[in-house]
């Protein structure tokens, strides 16, 4: 049988990041969490907390994070048609979800989604950001039950669908196309023309480049892993940079952002994958998602 007490804490020491804050929202002692995870891990042979500041789950115990996830909305899927079985004195725990996405859908439109499924419902999202094309990871490994991705097919488990694509323009400052591509973009000049690129997996300003001078052309760049950070930088003359269209659309018709190549833009098609164990409880922000992709994607 499943030590529930045991598997608790340690879901609420990977979604608090510590055995303090699973210890309050158990209200017991942090020593007492400690016991429970130290006993279950000993009964199973193996790490499921690595400890840290924050602690985080190990691939084993990020799938018995997902179990509980699922424990909690059967739970109060069961309560919502059999309420006699609450205790009063101890109300049930809100059940938090784990979804990922990419930084620029978050910083686009699925926050707007997320808002709309939590104003329907009383569950919790914990949101984790990584390329879209290493989301369907986050699904394939168990730490989470959907997944906003670029893989047009099912992770195993997993039901999938189309959201359309997220457009990005390749954009400048007037004053930054005025000194670096005086001449226009060529690849000379590109070479010399520092970017701004969001972290090592992103790889759309390569993409870009090939498909648009047909070729990859190795060029300075700045790191920024913010998305309105990105698009701020862009407008200070920074760097050149692939921004996407619902954050620059105001900015190029005003004239503070200008198109590299006019008409050049970049379609990244994305889909929504939810874990088909999770489908029904998630319906709610699968149709939100849904919703909102119909009106802002392309």
């Amino acid at each position: 049988m499943i030590d529930y007490p045991a598997a608790r804490a340690v879901a609420l020491v990977v979604q608090t990041g510590s055995f303090e804050g699973a210890a309050r929202a158990l209200s017991v002692t942090p020593s007492a969490i400690s016991q429970r995870v130290k006993q279950l891990e000993e009964r199973l042979g193996a790490v499921l907390v690595e400890r840290g500041a924050p602690c985080v789950a190990t691939d084993k115990g990020a799938w018995l994070c997902r179990h509980m996830e699922h424990v909690g909305m059967l739970e109060k899927a069961l309560l919502g048609q059999l309420p006699g079985l609450a205790d009063p004195a101890h109300p049930a725990e809100r059940v938090t979800l784990n979804v990922a996405t990419n930084a620029d859908s978050l910083g686009t439109w699925f926050l707007a989604a997320a808002a709309a499924f939590a104003q329907q419902t009383d569950y919790l999202l914990s949101i984790a950001i990584d390329d879209e094309e290493d989301t369907a990871d986050w699904l394939r490994r168990g730490r989470v039950l959907a997944a906003v991705t670029a893989l047009a097919k099912p992770v195993q488990g997993c039901q999938v669908r189309p959201l359309g694509s997220l457009r990005y323009h390749a954009t400048a400052s007037p004053a930054y196309i005025a000194r670096h591509f005086p001449r226009g973009v060529t690849p000379a000049a590109i070479a010399r023309a520092p970017a701004l690129t969001f972290n090592q997996k992103d790889r759309l300003q390569h993409e870009w480049l090939r498909r648009t001078l047909g070729e990859s052309i190795a060029h300075p760049t700045h790191w920024l892993p913010s998305t309105r950070s990105f698009l701020d930088a862009t407008l200070l003359g920074m760097g050149w940079a692939l921004n996407p269209a619902p954050l620059v659309r105001d900015h190029l018709a005003a004239g503070r952002l200008v198109e590299l190549v006019p008409g050049a833009t970049l379609d990244r098609p994305l889909f929504w994958q939810v874990n088909r164990l999770a489908a029904a409880p998630l319906s709610a922000l699968t149709r939100a998602v849904l919703a909102t992709a119909e009106h802002e994607l392309s």
